[in-house]
């Protein structure tokens, strides 16, 4: 066998549908891209009409098979009907993945109602409802993949975690009980953990030269991390090669938590 026969056996997605929350921009839309060039038709789902046509032109100029859809995440309504359109485009999906998400983060005591409630409907209750629609699909068929994208303050506090960093522990548990649910009929679940990224969700940070060197030397590769670090395990934890691999938080933080 040839290591590409072999290669592609272990990690290619031919054939499989993806839909990719939050794909239109950092970590997802690298993610979107990784998918769909290892092979999967990825259905893009993302609040800003012209990002999400520019990154489905890059895929679909590479030979992609990838399409769209502009949805509001943030209400019940919103998730639902994105559901039922991302499904009617390639079918539905094998793989999916939660990277959307909203990074609103006040001091804690002045942490007002609206962006709590925000904050969870976008970071958590979509995930859930969106684990709730596939989920059960993927469990039928046999096979499913769903990655949930989180952050270190789902494992420790700084930099004002608030509701944000409460939001993506909650989703680290609910990826367990969505391992626990499914993994057994062939879906796993997982989550990447970040490290800190130079990406739209993290222009407050990014924004500050001292905070973005600080955070670097405080990895051990001693850089800040990129969105296309995220290619590879995503595409690893999307393919049949993690097909024992449920339940786990990865980090891809170039060692930024061991310490």
């Amino acid at each position: 066998m040839s290591s590409d026969s072999y290669l592609s056996d272990l990690f290619s997605l031919d054939g499989r549908v993806a839909v990719v929350t939050g794909g239109s921009s950092g970590i997802g839309r690298a993610i979107a891209g990784a998918l769909a060039r290892a092979g999967a038709s990825v259905v893009i789902v993302a609040r800003k009409e012209p990002d999400l046509v520019a990154t489905v032109e890059e895929l679909t100029a590479d030979g992609c098979r990838a399409a769209w859809v502009s949805a509001d995440l943030g209400t019940r309504d919103g998730v639902r009907a994105a559901a039922e359109q991302a499904a009617a485009v390639f079918g539905e999906p094998d793989i999916l993945v939660n990277s959307a998400g909203i990074n609103l983060r006040p001091p804690m005591g002045e942490l007002s109602d609206e962006v709590w409630d925000t904050t969870m409907a976008v970071n958590l209750e979509a995930p859930f409802l969106l684990g709730r629609r596939f989920g059960p699909g993927m469990a039928e068929r046999g096979f499913g993949r769903i990655i949930h994208i989180t952050s270190q303050q789902a494992h420790r506090a700084f930099v004002q975690s608030g509701a944000y960093g409460v939001s993506k522990g909650a989703l680290e548990s609910l990826a367990r009980s969505q391992a626990e649910a499914w993994s057994s009929h062939g879906v796993t679940c997982n989550t990447l953990v970040p490290g800190f990224v130079m990406t739209p969700l993290n222009e407050r940070l990014s924004s500050d030269p001292e905070k973005v060197a600080a955070l670097a030397a405080r990895t051990l590769v001693g850089r800040n991390g990129l969105a296309e670090d995220f290619a590879g395990a995503a595409v690893f934890l999307a393919s049949g090669a993690s097909g024992y691999v449920t339940g786990q938080s990865i980090f891809v933080d170039g060692g930024f938590s061991v310490h």
